[in-house]
């Protein structure tokens, strides 16, 4: 079995690529609702701060930041991987190695996940979830995608509502390629 090596730091701030196995399914947001109630049972049993999260059709992108002395956010994913997949009815293709592994045929089994390593950093990622609609085409703006914390943070004045609009100039979004 792989050596996966995750950098691991109690309390940090990480962003993490999180897919679907079917790259071409939209159950993310067709069952939006589950995925929620998913992160929220989570969050309740295992608290961590969303800075940031958008979720599209067959993947989503997240940034968490962990309490002080925890570094567990693989367990966190594990969980809300779960609690989504039991939320909705069984009607994807399973392999028979899923078959015998008594898994479902919905995630990926690995993510993508990078540590936080200063504040440029951090803004560069904060961009590139919120402009990760746009990029993939399910949007014209931004603010158009209804299923990301863009929202929130325009509520509390972090980014201006037409921030990457059309009538604005893009500042280093296209930097990070996922």
């Amino acid at each position: 079995m792989p050596n996966y090596r995750r950098n691991r730091i109690p309390g940090g701030t990480y962003f993490f690529t999180v897919n679907l196995l079917e790259r071409k399914s939209s159950l993310l947001i067709e069952h939006i609702g589950e995925l929620r109630e998913a992160v929220r049972v989570v969050r309740e049993k295992q608290p961590f701060h969303i800075d940031a999260w958008v979720v599209l059709p067959d993947h989503m992108h997240a940034i968490w930041t962990l309490p002080a002395g925890d570094d567990q956010y693989s367990n966190r994913w594990r969980a809300i991987k779960k609690a989504f997949s039991k939320a909705i009815p069984k009607t994807e293709y399973r392999s028979a190695i899923r078959m015998k592994r008594h898994e479902r045929g919905i995630w990926q089994r690995r993510y993508w996940e990078h540590t936080i390593i200063n504040d440029a950093d951090y803004a560069a990622h904060m961009d590139y979830i919120h402009y990760n609609p746009v990029k993939h085409g399910w949007a014209v703006t931004v603010k158009d995608w209804p299923y990301s914390s863009f929202h929130r943070l325009v509520k509390m004045d972090i980014y201006p509502l037409n921030w990457a609009g059309l009538d604005l100039p893009l500042l280093e979004v296209g930097k990070l390629d996922n």
